[in-house]
């Protein structure tokens, strides 16, 4: 019997880092993120339907993230059109990779897990999570964002307390090793209590 792990946690906890550390343990994972961006890619089962109802969505045969952005700041339904568009696309790319997956253990790196109510085709969460000074000093050394996009990320969120409230397993990123260690745990408890059942 295969185990559904969801992985989720708030923007520059180590979602990522810890993810490949379960790829480590023998795990196979889903990444949402990797989904949109196959869907947007050129050919992608996005492509057509957004360019249907945005036709200035589309540069070089793929989806521009980009100007969905600016559509989206600039029409308030907007983002429920996209949504009703790249939702079902990625939900059939999540059952594609569950059909043809082989591990006993899969995890679903999924960012807005409680938010979209994903946690509830889970068996437990696991939810990423390490000090506030720690996570804002790692989303400014990307370079890629000013301290007040970053709030403006972070206020959008699940707060990162009600996210490791509802969580089965929280795993503080503080140190590498740390986080390998109870990634470790975690998937033995895992086989443990699946051979006992």
């Amino acid at each position: 019997m295969r185990f559904l792990l969801g992985l989720t946690g708030s923007i520059g906890m180590g979602k990522s880092t810890t993810a490949a550390m379960f790829v480590d343990e023998g795990c196979e994972v889903w990444d949402a993120d990797a989904a949109v961006h196959r869907i947007y890619a050129v050919n992608g089962p996005a492509v057509a339907p957004l360019g249907e109802i945005y036709p200035q969505s589309i540069r070089d045969g793929a989806v521009d993230r980009m100007a969905l952005k600016a559509i989206i700041a600039e029409d308030s339904d907007a983002l429920k059109q996209i949504e009703a568009v790249v939702h079902p696309l990625v939900a059939k790319d999540r059952n594609t990779f569950k059909e043809s997956a082989t591990a006993d253990v899969l995890v679903f790196d999924i960012p807005l897990l409680f938010e979209t109510g994903g946690d509830a085709a889970m068996d437990a969460v696991a939810c990423v999570s390490v000090a506030p000074d720690i996570q804002e000093q790692r989303v400014l050394a990307r370079g890629t964002m000013t301290r007040e996009q970053f709030e403006m990320i972070r206020a959008k969120q699940m707060p990162d307390t009600e996210k490791r409230a509802r969580s089965d397993y929280v795993i503080i990123t503080d140190t590498l090793d740390h986080a390998r260690a109870q990634v470790h745990n975690i998937v033995k408890e895992i086989r443990e209590q699946q051979s006992n059942a």
